[in-house]
């Protein structure tokens, strides 16, 4: 690696220049490159920036649905990088009519044209981040709201069905889940009891769901070792893996394990 005046960036008996020098660039968040590349990712590179484009290229627009796409983010840094966005001419607030102090967040062309390259990035993690890595990083706050957006009605019944799935190795808190499908509305999520009768308990460990989301297993393979245990409608039971919809890169083949 080289710096200003093409000198090595490590001069043997001062580690202080290269420190120096990393810390400034830190400090200021400039590449103080010319090029495109750097100039876009003085932007887009940022902490969690990347992560709440791919949330309104997936359609979120309401601070509290970008939320639930990005748990681990505080409400404050979120308001941050929105503000971040908007100034970079990504993004555009609206005020929602009717519904004081609650405002829509868009992607303005310049932000829709991020939309392939978002989803090159997931492509590509999908392809070449191994198995193992991926499915240390469980959450399921954020594979719900995935399994949520993402759900196939289609092979649904023309009525409302209820789906519970547990995961026992959680703590109470966060072991439970309903996903509610209705024809012509959205499918609503819930993680307190809704009330409603079941139709279909779904009972597996966040691994292994994690896994069948990502297109790395089956449901199938998934029943057949016992890791997964539906109890309810037969229908829909059979039609799961049909119904799930899966992440949008569960289709992009492994090339790593």
């Amino acid at each position: 690696m080289l710096v200003r005046g093409g000198c090595p960036a490590y001069i043997s008996g001062n580690r202080n220049i290269r420190t120096t020098l990393l810390e400034e660039k830190m400090a200021d968040g400039s590449y103080k490159q010319f090029c495109p590349v750097a100039m876009a990712a003085e932007t887009l590179c940022t902490r969690w920036t990347v992560l709440l484009v791919r949330e309104l290229v997936a359609g979120s627009t309401r601070f509290n649905e970008l939320r639930r796409g990005v748990p681990r983010m505080s409400p404050a840094l979120l308001s941050k990088r929105l503000r971040d966005l908007e100034a970079a001419g990504i993004v555009e607030r609206t005020a929602v009519a009717g519904e004081p102090d609650i405002f829509e967040y868009k992607l303005t062309p310049a932000g829709k044209e991020l939309e392939p390259v978002i989803g090159a990035i997931g492509s590509w993690g999908q392809r070449w981040v191994e198995s193992a890595p991926t499915l240390e990083n469980l959450d399921p706050e954020l594979l719900m709201w995935d399994m949520r957006r993402n759900l196939n009605t289609e092979p649904m019944p023309q009525r409302r069905s209820v789906i519970q799935f547990s995961y026992p190795e959680l703590p109470a808190a966060r072991r439970r889940y309903w996903l509610i499908v209705e024809p012509g509305k959205a499918v609503d999520l819930c993680s307190v009891d809704p009330g409603f009768d079941v139709e279909l308990y779904v009972n597996t460990d966040l691994r292994t769901m994690t896994a069948i989301w990502m297109g790395l297993e089956t449901v199938a393979d998934a029943k057949k070792s016992s890791r997964l245990i539906m109890t309810g409608e037969t229908e829909l039971q059979k039609a799961m893996q049909s119904w799930l919809g899966l992440s949008p890169f569960a289709r992009v083949g492994k090339l790593v394990a």
